[in-house]
């Protein structure tokens, strides 16, 4: 008992697509793995050079094909502009740094618009870090959390945990809140989740978001 899954592990091939879609021979698939994580720390590391507050990506998918030597990168992100730049000149950089890491593979970059931010535990995450952060209790930062949870009818539920010294309290604790159903056993319902720390003057607190946005009854795919 007390066992805890992973939300989007648990869905994984039911509900929900792998981030790094490719095959791997048993020689070179440890290398490719190590690849992606440079890939990913790397984009992420350059927009947040662009905006020290958050990086408003939420995924970054990478495909490859090996007979053609192709790196396919598909970064969905609340702020494309950001990534972009004046002219495709931030664009540019990311695709020749990426193409260092890589040689002597060709990188194609897709950037994608994500409509609807607040649906995005991530992006729900990072406001919530920028509050705690500038010092903002944290019951008033739960609660500006589900005022933008409310602009989104779709949603049907979502639950908010805030670990460790909150407010500088000598003993450290959990915090959580939740407003309508978040059924993390039920296998059919599509839930976001997303784990972060947020740095502030009293110590780390551990943020965990849970959004369940529907049930899907039928497979999209496999």
């Amino acid at each position: 008992m007390g066992h805890k899954t992973h939300p989007l592990g648990f869905r994984l091939g039911i509900l929900h697509h792998d981030q790094s879609l490719w095959f791997g021979q048993a020689n070179n698939y440890v290398f490719n793995l190590k690849e992606d994580y440079e890939i990913r720390k790397l984009i992420l590391k350059c927009i947040l050079s662009y905006n020290s507050t958050s990086s408003g990506v939420t995924r970054i998918i990478i495909k490859r094909s090996e007979r053609k030597k192709k790196i396919y990168i598909e970064i969905k992100s609340v702020a494309p502009e950001q990534i972009v730049g004046e002219s495709g000149s931030r664009l540019r950089t990311l695709d020749k740094r990426i193409s260092y890491i890589v040689k002597p593979k060709r990188i194609l970059l897709n950037i994608i618009k994500i409509t609807k931010p607040y649906t995005e535990a991530t992006l729900l995450a990072d406001v919530l870090i920028f509050n705690l952060q500038k010092r903002i209790s944290f019951r008033k930062c739960m609660r500006k959390i589900l005022e933008r949870y409310r602009i989104e009818n779709a949603l049907n539920g979502i639950k908010i945990q805030i670990s460790g010294r909150l407010n500088g309290a000598e003993i450290a604790r959990t915090e959580w809140v939740r407003e309508g159903r978040v059924p993390l056993q039920t296998i059919r319902a599509d839930i976001d989740y997303c784990y972060k720390t947020a740095q502030t003057s009293y110590g780390i607190l551990g943020i965990k978001i849970w959004i369940f946005k529907t049930e899907i009854l039928t497979r999209s795919f496999l």
